[in-house]
């Protein structure tokens, strides 16, 4: 284990991060030691435990991008991330304490609590219900929208801070993130009757389909999205992660964060609304572009 480089109460930013501190943790990795084991590692050594955290995260991410590249797998991108750096039970997102109810590190997934108030939730609905329509998906073959079987709910977009309701909630949204707001595409606010749901999908835009290079014009790749839930089904509906084996339920005012810093399978990324049993579901869908989106 290479040697802390001051001593253990010193401030994070007064241990630098060593090319033999990298070299050592893609070690503990290739020899088959879990990260909470190599973190506890380095903190025993002395090592703030948010350097540590923050150096194990960046040097298996950079070393797991160069075997991907190497691969052939598209580059790794920037993607938004909330500052989860010190395990925070709570972030300030400008106008409201956020909760963080759980994290998981790869892939990055974040459920919130609090996100939005139930006059929020009300007031997003209301503004929308008028403007409902089947829902269409991005049809990466023309670069344009087409209804699709595995996509059964009713939908409508918000343009870019359309309300100040809309506006609010993306300023908020951008604070939380650490993302701009102008490279988020407008709100979507969906409502899932029974029966209705939204089969395992990926959310970026696969390269190799001949429409690709039309979407990624406005703005780039998605990189991240979020799913706000508005309403609470009294059964079903929740957000699934079927490579995770993980669900979410959709808690009125809570949300569900989850990036992707390329457009491949390898992020583990693939998710689905399951069917609602009983009630009625509302979310409003966030996603985020690399660039600006116009």
């Amino acid at each position: 284990m290479p040697h802390r480089t001051t001593a253990a109460h010193s401030a994070p930013a007064a241990q630098p991060v060593t090319d033999e501190l990298r070299e050592w943790i893609i070690a503990q990795a290739q020899a088959g030691h879990a990260a909470p084991a190599i973190v506890d590692s380095m903190v025993r050594s002395g090592w703030q435990e948010a350097v540590a955290v923050r150096a194990m995260e960046e040097t298996l991410r950079r070393y797991l991008d160069q075997a991907a590249v190497a691969q052939g797998l598209p580059p790794a991108v920037p993607v938004p991330e909330p500052d989860l750096a010190e395990s925070p039970l709570y972030l300030d997102a400008g106008d409201r304490r956020v909760h963080v109810l759980q994290a998981i590190a790869q892939p990055r997934i974040v459920v919130f609590g609090n996100l939005l108030s139930d006059e929020e939730c009300d007031a997003l609905i209301a503004e929308a219900a008028p403007r409902m329509a089947r829902s269409l998906t991005v049809a990466t073959k023309t670069g344009g929208e087409e209804l699709h079987a595995d996509r059964t709910s009713d939908g409508m977009f918000y343009s870019r801070g359309e309300t100040a309701a809309v506006r609010r909630l993306e300023e908020r949204v951008a604070r939380l993130l650490r993302w701009p707001v102008d490279h988020g595409e407008g709100l979507q606010v969906l409502r899932y009757r029974p029966g209705a749901e939204y089969k395992p999908h990926y959310d970026y835009f696969e390269p190799s389909e001949p429409g690709t290079p039309t979407i990624l014009a406005r703005g780039g790749q998605r990189v991240a999205t979020l799913v706000i839930y508005l309403s609470e089904p009294a059964k079903g509906g929740g957000t699934t992660f079927p490579d995770l084996h993980l669900e979410v339920a959709p808690k009125r005012g809570n949300a569900v964060f989850f990036s992707y810093e390329r457009p491949h399978p390898s992020t583990r990324t693939l998710h689905g609304g399951a069917p609602v049993i009983e009630g009625e579901k509302w979310i409003a869908t966030k996603w985020l572009r690399e660039r600006v989106f116009a």
